[in-house]
């Protein structure tokens, strides 16, 4: 089969490899849609170490060519394969945290994923699209699981407030979510009309532009108390300390946004004082998908409007570079096979 293959960082190239092997309790599976992300642009230029050769790509929807099991999918279905392979053995596993398993691996990253012609996953790991869900807006599936895992952490009830700091691909999702949910007002923070103005449609009450004056303004929306609940989706320290200062007494921080930083200045005091709730969510679970593809069916989650680019596969590079642009009107990337 014909695969995107990084075989150093920076270095792709379209490559003839050998095609999966279909096993027992496995669906190999056509790839037709994956999404690109800043997992794959990290990858890419190294700052994610893996083995070469390797062939990225972990939001990836397809069509079923074999199945070992017709009772979870059937030659001709179409489906969203969860990238997250675990063990099932595990303590993790055993406790329902099949997301932290430590003998597991990503598609995509330790394991070829689905920039190729074909994959050959888990059936546990492959889940049925409806009618509903268009194959071309698919892949945003994989992301929006993992924004109802981390939402799943937090209590969130109608009429509490909610800020979702960055208004990306996620922070669009938590948007949506967080409106499912009640939330009362429901803030967006960005830099960008074009964002705010998608937050909107989506529900959002007031989008602010980050300031210096960002807490006093979310004081204002929120009759002076601070969000019930802030999302964080930019990974930036400056904005942790922003989510700090905008909680309200006894609130909760959602550190989304993967946040590399070893140091950085906080104001530990406040996190005491104001007995703040810091919870980080990773990655997402089977679970989730089942839920999510129930969302986008119904229309309570909308994929299509934060796609605002899509190229053919051999376009992987161009694509991956995209997502490092600071293009104001690009969100989601979606490759074509």
């Amino acid at each position: 089969m014909k695969a995107m293959v990084l075989n150093a960082p920076r270095k792709l190239a379209l490559t003839q490899v050998e095609n999966p092997v279909f096993a027992p309790a496995t669906a190999l599976i056509r790839i037709t849609h994956t999404g690109v992300c800043g997992t794959d642009l990290k990858i890419f230029n190294g700052a994610i170490p893996v083995r070469y050769p390797r062939v990225m790509g972990h939001e990836m929807v397809g069509e079923v060519l074999e199945s070992s099991d017709p009772a979870i999918c059937q030659p001709g279905d179409r489906v969203i394969v969860d990238p997250m392979i675990y063990c099932g053995k595990c303590f993790h596993c055993r406790a329902g945290q099949t997301n932290l398993c430590p003998n597991g691996f990503i598609l995509g990253r330790d394991a070829d994923g689905g920039f190729a012609e074909f994959i050959a996953a888990p059936l546990v790991n492959v889940f049925r699209l409806p009618m509903e869900i268009r194959s071309e807006d698919a892949p945003l599936l994989q992301v929006a699981t993992t924004c109802l895992h981390a939402q799943r952490l937090v209590s969130c009830f109608p009429a509490e407030s909610v800020v979702v700091m960055g208004l990306g691909v996620t922070g669009q999702l938590h948007v949506q979510m967080a409106k499912a949910r009640g939330a009362a007002p429901l803030i967006g923070v960005t830099r960008s009309s074009f964002k705010g103005g998608l937050a909107r449609r989506f529900g959002a009450d007031a989008i602010i532009f980050p300031s210096e004056d960002l807490a006093r303004e979310v004081l204002q929306q929120t009759a002076g108390r601070g969000a019930d609940l802030v999302i964080e989706t930019t990974g930036r320290t400056e904005a942790l300390v922003q989510a700090i200062e905008m909680a309200r007494h006894g609130g909760c921080l959602l550190l989304f946004g993967i946040n590399t930083a070893t140091e950085g200045k906080l104001p530990f005091y406040q996190l005491y004082f104001k007995e703040l709730t810091l919870l980080n969510a990773r990655a997402a679970k089977g679970e989730d998908y089942e839920t999510c593809v129930e969302m986008a069916r119904r229309g309570t989650l909308q994929f299509e409007p934060l796609v605002t680019h899509r190229f053919p596969l051999t376009d992987l590079k161009h694509s991956i570079e995209m997502v490092d642009s600071n293009e104001e009107r690009r969100l989601k990337v979606i490759l074509e096979h």
